[in-house]
């Protein structure tokens, strides 16, 4: 166990959070997205939403400040974002970087093309319709000095 970790942030997913560069991509996926055949590092936070995580992980690193940093998927056509979905992201987000951007909403099929080049995806228990948020990693700038 170790300090200041959230719980949800599971050794594996603090590996991969560690492991990723600037401009790397995590996506952060509803129980229904088909993770395991789109991405090969998917690991699996099943007792978590997708908000939990976001609050767990967005002390760790920074979002990126070059690109837009956060990605959501569009509703398909003749289909409804339930409004509340983003707006609790949003909540989240705004606590740990308020400068950030609102997402970029892209096409069903450019998200999971986004999924398949991410560094990784993280299966979570969100059951809420278009639950997705793909996070893109920015430069860390807190705490990033040299300690001997």
């Amino acid at each position: 166990m170790l300090k200041g970790i959230a719980p949800c942030v599971s050794p594996d997913l603090l590996k991969v959070l560690a492991e990723m560069g600037h401009g790397d991509e995590i996506v952060l996926a509803d129980a229904h997205f088909p993770g395991h055949s789109v991405n090969a590092r998917t690991l699996r936070a099943d007792g978590s939403n997708v908000t939990t995580l976001l609050d767990g992980i967005l002390p760790l690193f920074d979002l990126d400040t070059y690109a837009e940093p956060l990605v959501t998927m569009q509703a398909v056509a003749g289909d409804e974002l339930d409004p509340a979905v983003e707006q609790q992201y949003l909540e989240v987000v705004r606590r740990h970087a308020p400068e950030a951007r609102p997402p970029q909403r892209i096409d069903r099929f450019a998200f999971y093309e986004r999924a398949r080049a991410a560094y990784a995806v993280v299966m979570t228990g969100e059951t809420r319709k278009y639950g997705n948020l793909l996070l893109k990693k920015g430069v860390t700038t807190v705490g990033n000095s040299s300690r001997r």
